[in-house]
């Protein structure tokens, strides 16, 4: 007999109900997860350094039904990400879910770069993810019921590129760092996993998808003949925060079109 629990399956994909803090929630990825998992059921603290901007998301989400709130903080700062696990647990009792969308970069190579330029990245893209899972960790084992670290990392973790000698060096820690903290997680049911994506539209790269030749460029390296959009990455992010991805953990998922098989 073919073992497979019905009620299961039907719920795989579900994070109705669960609570979710998502990070950089004012950026074009973060706040299309944030929005895609309220659309989904989910209670979402959003956060981010711009609480004006968070203001407007709350109050646009809210007028569609999306259970939502927010808590404005910098994520590399550990009093900051207090006050946003804190905010999180005073409003909704628990943490199910985090999902980092954060980031930074500004590219620059290494001859150019200062040490202090190249270390505010550090800062921006590992040492803030390492602080927002410590937290977030923690409050998850006080709880007792596991829960899911979804992590945005970058096709750029894999591949050098000139000019990104910080970025790709953070991103390439939180690509291992991830793998290190679910072995220490594993036996708390937390599940930790990054996804890997390339060039997807926001402020910072629309220039890209006008400047034809950039454009083009870009498209011989993508087997699915495409730059990204946020929405994109809402499926792959639904899945690590939900049960169909219960004996995932530990990994690096591409999310980048093809590049890296390319």
């Amino acid at each position: 007999m073919v073992k497979v629990n019905k009620d299961f399956i039907k719920t795989l994909f579900s994070i109705e109900g669960k609570v979710a803090i998502v990070t950089g929630a004012t950026g074009a990825l973060g706040s299309a997860v944030a929005k895609g998992y309220g659309y989904q059921g989910a209670k979402v603290l959003m956060t981010g350094r711009n609480e004006d901007k968070l203001r407007e998301l709350q109050q646009e989400f809210s007028a569609e039904g999306i259970d939502c709130a927010y808590v404005a903080g910098d994520p590399a700062v550990a009093a900051d990400v207090a006050k946003i696990v804190e905010g999180a647990v005073a409003k909704y009792g628990e943490i199910n879910i985090l999902c980092a969308c954060h980031g930074l970069n500004a590219p620059k190579g290494i001859l150019e770069q200062t040490i202090e330029e190249w270390q505010k990245l550090i800062s921006a893209d590992l040492k803030s993810v390492y602080v927002m899972c410590k937290a977030v960790a923690e409050q998850m084992v006080k709880q007792g019921k596991g829960g899911k670290i979804v992590i945005t990392s970058s096709a750029r973790s894999k591949r050098g590129m000139k000019g990104y000698t910080g970025y790709c060096a953070a991103k390439g820690g939180v690509d291992i760092m991830s793998q290190a903290m679910a072995c220490d997680l594993g036996q708390h049911g937390i599940n930790v996993n990054t996804f890997n994506p390339t060039v997807f539209r926001s402020d910072l790269t629309e220039w890209m998808f006008h400047d034809e030749n950039v454009h083009q460029n870009f498209l011989k390296r993508l087997p699915i003949g495409r730059l990204g959009e946020p929405e994109d990455f809402v499926g792959i992010a639904t899945f690590l925060a939900s049960d169909a991805s219960n004996f995932f953990t530990a990994g690096n998922y591409a999310a980048d079109g093809g590049y890296l098989g390319n």
